[in-house]
């Protein structure tokens, strides 16, 4: 279904036009995104032909990806696309290469569709005869930045992750993955979660994040 051969005949399954809105990049299906499945793990049963685990991979990582990607084209390059085309495209080529795709640490998703946008970004620019300067392109994330556990564990080895994730607790999954993976922010996973505050839902995630770094130390 997405090997390299049929990736072109299915490409309109997986657009995110107006047609799809299930598959939407800011209209997420809740029912994946709680799930305390690694988002790996859902690579490789896409990977293996599973529709189901390709549409949840679009609906955890592209709601992120078009928070991150908002306002990081140039003016000039305004006239023929925007940020939800970036994103558009981004998820198609990643459908299309998807069999080509190795994870090989925690953070290897989102990196990915990320360098997908910012090529795309610098292709544009090349057409309307300009350099990005790299200022453009900044990689923070202003309203909720990443801690550095939370980078330290994006940057880790998937196998050492997947066997320190398996020894925690159901809900302590679910917030890793929603944090590290998903990279919701905090006041988003008390909302989705249905915590009390965000101030609850900052030290369940911090909980959650050392008793991580703790088996990835066993490991």
């Amino acid at each position: 279904m997405i090997c390299a051969d049929c990736a072109v005949a299915n490409q309109e399954d997986y657009s995110l036009d107006a047609d799809r809105p299930d598959l939407q990049a800011a209209e997420p299906l809740e029912s994946h995104l709680l799930s305390d499945e690694p988002t790996l793990e859902l690579v490789i049963r896409a990977k293996g032909g599973d529709r189901v685990a390709t549409e949840a991979l679009l609906e955890r990582c592209l709601p992120q990806l078009q928070r991150w990607a908002h306002g990081r084209l140039p003016a000039a390059a305004r006239g023929s696309l925007d940020t939800t085309d970036l994103v558009q495209d981004a998820a198609l080529n990643l459908v299309r290469r998807l069999d080509l795709f190795e994870p090989r640490h925690v953070g290897a998703m989102q990196g990915y569709l990320r360098q997908s946008v910012i090529n795309r970004i610098r292709d544009e620019v090349r057409k309307i005869g300009r350099h990005a300067p790299p200022s453009e392109l900044p990689d923070d994330h202003p309203s909720d930045r990443t801690s550095p556990l939370e980078a330290a564990i994006q940057s880790e080895a998937y196998d050492r992750y997947r066997r320190a994730l398996s020894q925690l607790q159901p809900k302590d999954r679910e917030l890793i993955v929603a944090r590290v993976e998903v990279q919701w922010t905090v006041a988003e996973i008390a909302q989705r979660l249905g915590m009390r505050t965000v101030d609850a839902a900052r030290m369940a995630v911090g909980r959650a994040v050392k008793r991580l770094t703790q088996q990835l130390g066993r490991a």
